[in-house]
């Protein structure tokens, strides 16, 4: 088979397969309409693509007048992915399969000690999420793991992540690899939520947007075009530094940020304080607002005016087709409400803002759109030119009840 040859069967492999990801269970007839290839191309390929066990029969078409076809399916755990959104407080990791299905995940606070021993404990769930499932844990080929902060791809650290004690002095990328027996993506979080909501949440409709995680810190992932806007030193999207909130002269303000000093969950807690006299936590000020407490409720106007503000810098600058507010906090509808009133007031244009579709679960399935990426392009592109496989859409998820 000479070059030409070789080129044009891997591009009508990835095309049967990207047919089969996205409309399993389905006929060799089918797949030949909706790719265009001959019945002789297809059914040379599904013979290959079964006897290496990545494909199956499903049963048979039904329904039709004449002869019924055989159906096929992906086997989805012939390979699998990790995922893992690691946090400040805890970590989670899931298995997602090659059907896009993101499985049960497995969680527990993150190692304080920071370091090696989260590496550790980040393999030690990943293989625990895989025997939950009871796949052996050769089946996983690729990890994406989410991270606060800014990875630094040159030396593998990550850095402006307080929260992860000595990540910033050692290779994280190859200590997970290594740990893990698979190559590891990390990514930042947050940009991995927007890549999530881009895929099947709320941002599915869109391919530019912003996504503002407010919780115990903020951040912001944005996407330009459909791609994750990195900057220079991968710190894209750090918010929290925007230079207002408070002091962006004093010293703690290069540490955490003048935004995340006041935006954060201690900030919120640390304005309450300030009003009222009494210590509280965000989840109690937003229910004592809800009882009517006026020190709480103007506690709740101060954070929208600044979330505003945020939202109206990212706006200015990139020019979304919609903001997308995540975090235990931004998804409150509380805050949302009023930061849809207050706009119109900082900001001269319309901009569209809607709460998280997939809440906490945004990272993890932005870590599986990610990792099921790369795995279908290394099993079936070969780094071939033109030759790609896309993710399900938004549409094809929820029919199979995965998309918000």
């Amino acid at each position: 088979m000479n070059d030409v040859s070789r080129i044009s069967r891997r591009i009508a492999l990835c095309s049967v397969m990207e047919t089969i990801v996205h409309c399993a269970p389905i006929s060799r007839a089918s797949i030949a309409k909706q790719t265009g290839l001959s019945k002789q191309t297809i059914s040379e390929i599904a013979r290959q693509l079964e006897e290496e066990g990545w494909i199956r029969e499903t049963g048979r078409t039904s329904g039709h007048v004449g002869r019924t076809a055989v159906t096929y399916d992906i086997v989805p755990d012939r390979a699998v992915i990790a995922a893992v959104d690691l946090g400040g407080t805890k970590v989670r990791a899931a298995i997602a399969d090659l059907s896009c299905q993101v499985l049960s995940d497995v969680e527990e606070p993150t190692d304080k000690r920071g370091g090696h021993h989260v590496v550790a404990q980040i393999a030690r769930l990943c293989r625990q999420a895989a025997a939950q499932e009871g796949l052996d844990f050769s089946k996983v080929r690729l990890a994406v793991i989410g991270v606060p902060g800014a990875p630094e791809s040159a030396t593998g650290r990550v850095l402006m992540a307080p929260n992860i004690p000595g990540w910033d002095s050692i290779d994280v990328t190859a200590a997970l690899s290594q740990e893990l027996g698979v190559e590891s993506i990390v990514e930042n979080d947050v940009n991995l939520a927007a890549r999530g909501e881009h895929w099947i949440g709320a941002g599915a409709d869109c391919d530019d947007l912003v996504l503002i995680a407010l919780g115990t810190g903020i951040g912001g992932g944005v996407m330009v075009g459909g791609e994750l806007v990195r900057g220079v030193s991968n710190a894209a999207g750090e918010l929290g530094f925007l230079p207002f909130g408070s002091d962006p002269f004093e010293p703690q303000s290069l540490h955490m940020g003048a935004l995340e000093r006041s935006l954060g969950s201690e900030g919120i807690a640390e304005r309450y304080k300030e009003l009222s006299g009494r210590t509280a936590d965000v989840k109690a000020i937003f229910d004592a607002a809800a009882d009517g407490d006026k020190e709480a409720t103007k506690t709740l106007d101060e954070t929208a005016r600044l979330l505003a503000r945020a939202v109206a810098s990212v706006a200015a600058i990139t020019n979304p087709a919609k903001v997308i507010l995540s975090g235990s906090i931004g998804v409150r509808s509380e805050l949302v409400e009023r930061v849809h009133a207050l706009l119109p007031l900082c900001f001269p244009r319309p901009v569209s803002v809607e709460a998280s579709a997939l809440g906490s679960k945004g990272a993890l399935i932005g870590a599986a759109a990610v990792g099921l990426a790369s795995l279908h392009a290394a099993l079936w592109t070969a780094g071939m030119q033109g030759a790609t496989i896309a993710l399900p859409s938004a549409a094809i998820m929820r029919e199979r009840g995965v998309a918000a």
